[in-house]
């Protein structure tokens, strides 16, 4: 296998998490892999919301209340602005595709640098747009906890490349 294909096997929905500091260097790369996510005609109509202060990562957890999310000393936030986001001729907007992109380089990064993520889509928006203080036209898409892993990953379980790719057409 080469490097890439290697680093997408090893990432995994992390949900244990030893609450050790990440290093700020390590948030830093991460961050940065964020930044060079590609957007829909370069519009990075994005931004990345980095919880670390205790009580507001309290505040974030009653939009997911579950106890392993705040196991992880940061929370990572990927906030969208659909105004802002490229939209398709067939009314399309792209704001949710573009922030599934920079949420996938940032959790590729952090596998990288041994670091675990789980993507959180299942929460409720209101607590968390709340806890953020988000404004009007801010919305939040996903979000992760940040932290080194307290487990060892269980092995992934994915379908066959011929159930998933058709040549040609459908």
């Amino acid at each position: 296998m080469n490097a890439f294909l290697d680093l997408a096997a090893r990432r995994y929905s992390c949900r244990a998490y030893t609450g050790d500091p990440v290093r700020d260097s390590d948030l830093d790369k991460v961050l940065e892999a964020g930044r060079l996510a590609p957007t829909a005609v370069n519009r990075q109509a994005f931004t990345i919301v980095v919880v670390r202060d205790p009580d507001r990562r309290r505040a974030v957890g009653e939009a997911y209340p579950k106890a392993w999310l705040q196991e992880a000393p940061i929370i990572l936030v990927v906030c969208v602005e659909p105004a802002a986001a490229w939209t398709r001729r067939d009314g399309v907007n792209f704001a949710a595709v573009d922030g599934a992109i920079v949420m996938d380089h940032l959790t590729l990064c952090a596998t990288d640098l041994g670091l675990g993520t789980c993507w959180i889509g299942a929460f409720d928006p209101d607590p968390l747009r709340k806890a953020l203080g988000l404004p009007d036209g801010i919305d939040p898409l996903v979000m992760t906890p940040l932290g080194y892993p307290a487990k060892d990953a269980l092995e992934k379980k994915r379908k066959a490349i011929a159930e998933l790719v058709r040549e040609e057409g459908w």
